[in-house]
């Protein structure tokens, strides 16, 4: 199958790129490069450098059968100070990358959204009938393109996936995260192993949670590239399916620590801050959904595991 991966020299989208490859599709990869990077572009794929906004003539040269998208603005404390670049971005980008698929007849789309739709939950595991309440833009935005796939299924016959993730962390085909902006706990514990930063914060020791800290559902992202390669021909013309993707077990933020100091033999020191506004103190995923639907069982739930194969890509790249 011809795919067209936008953002697929991210994180995520890099990873995916690589599994469709080894799945012997044909790909080509539609990155702006704002965050990604041209070296994580597996080889066999192609890279177009441009962005969501001036998709269309790539798309008429490709003629892509199905798109993977995951070019988007993701920071949210920046969403929050700037948020007209993520209605631009992630919104507007999304309805111009529709728009050119509907041009050449490609109705095919496995979309990466999150957790961030949710907001605060009510009840935890978070299933995917819980109530869409975000608290940032980032996460508005997402929940915006869902709808907006919703419409073009019913009313274009698109045959749509939506993918909202928990949190993503490890490494695989050599491939791990690696941001100009680091946010992500188990990076940034890393960064600390390696002597990038002095110490980690905490924030917050007071959580109704076994040791006080927030518990979150961490998923290895080679069980995300998984699933999307079983969501890509699931759907039917005029279906838009939305599924959780989490292992279904959440980790603290002390068990992370505690993990990446087994894994780096690094003390790793800790500072503790204050809780952060809107931090819930659990977010776990329900993913029974695609585990029925699609059979989809993530292979890799340990923790230790996890942080392990983000450590030896980050050791890998230096």
């Amino acid at each position: 199958m011809r795919v067209l991966v936008a953002g697929g020299a991210g994180y995520i989208g890099s990873v995916v790129t690589a599994a469709l490859l080894a799945d012997g599709h044909e790909v080509t990869v539609l990155d702006d490069l704002s965050t990604g990077h041209a070296d994580a572009v597996p080889e066999g794929a192609t890279l177009a450098q441009v962005g969501l906004h001036d998709s269309a003539p790539v798309l008429a040269d490709v003629r892509p059968e199905a798109v993977l998208h995951f070019a988007a603005k993701s920071l949210v404390g920046v969403s929050q100070q700037q948020p007209e670049d993520y209605w631009h971005t992630n919104v507007g980008g999304s309805l111009a990358l529709l728009e050119a698929m509907r041009a050449v007849d490609c109705r095919r789309i496995v979309f990466s959204s999150t957790a961030a739709t949710y907001g605060e939950p009510d009840a935890v595991p978070i299933r995917e009938d819980a109530p869409t309440r975000p608290t940032n833009t980032y996460g508005a935005s997402k929940l915006a393109v869902d709808h907006m796939l919703t419409s073009y299924a019913v009313a274009h016959g698109f045959a749509a996936v939506s993918l909202r993730y928990f949190n993503v962390a490890g490494a695989a085909y050599g491939l791990g995260e690696r941001h100009a902006t680091e946010t992500h706990l188990i990076p940034i514990a890393l960064q600390v192993a390696a002597g990038q930063r002095e110490s980690l914060t905490v924030y917050g020791q007071d959580y109704p949670t076994p040791d006080g800290t927030c518990i979150r559902d961490y998923v290895h992202v080679e069980d995300l590239s998984d699933a999307h390669l079983l969501a890509l021909p699931a759907p039917a013309a005029g279906e838009h399916r939305i599924y959780n993707l989490g292992n279904g077990t959440g980790f603290s933020v002390q068990q992370v620590v505690e993990a990446a100091r087994e894994v780096t033999g690094h003390p790793i020191p800790v500072t503790v801050g204050e809780r952060r506004a809107g931090d819930p103190a659990q977010l776990v995923a329900a993913s029974d959904r695609i585990r029925t639907d699609l059979g989809w069982t993530p292979k890799h739930t340990d923790l230790v595991g996890i942080v392990r194969d983000a450590w030896d890509a980050a050791n890998a790249r230096r």
